[in-house]
């Protein structure tokens, strides 16, 4: 199953490429930081430990502390697929996630990003 790969690869893997295509757009790893810990809980200290870890990206959102109530409020096509149509949960938080990476990639403002 398709969706079993993405959440058995590794966290620091995926999150580098969030990084480096934010990156390549002029935006910083502090800003994908963020929006990162806008959406799960988690502290920048945290998403720090996880890079230099084996967590699985499946994990890294099974765990996450406190998943924003406004991520609902994210819409939105990402790799083809309406993110508020995913049906399963987990892949619809992995795709929150970088839907957010491509608005701030596509120079969004963070006030925009965070739902504010």
């Amino acid at each position: 199953m398709e969706n079993e790969k993405v959440f058995a690869m590794s966290f620091s893997k995926v999150y580098g490429l969030l990084i480096a295509k934010a990156e390549r757009k002029g935006r910083s790893k502090s800003e994908v930081d963020e929006v990162t810990s806008w959406l799960t809980g988690y502290s920048v200290p945290q998403l720090d430990a996880f890079a230099g870890s084996e967590l699985t990206y499946g994990n890294f959102f099974r765990q996450a502390p406190a998943m924003n109530p406004n991520r609902e409020k994210i819409t939105g096509v990402v790799c083809g697929i309406r993110v508020e149509n995913i049906e399963d949960p987990l892949m619809r938080e992995i795709r929150y996630l970088d839907k957010l990476v491509d608005e701030l990639a596509k120079g969004k403002a963070m006030e925009k990003i965070l739902r504010k």
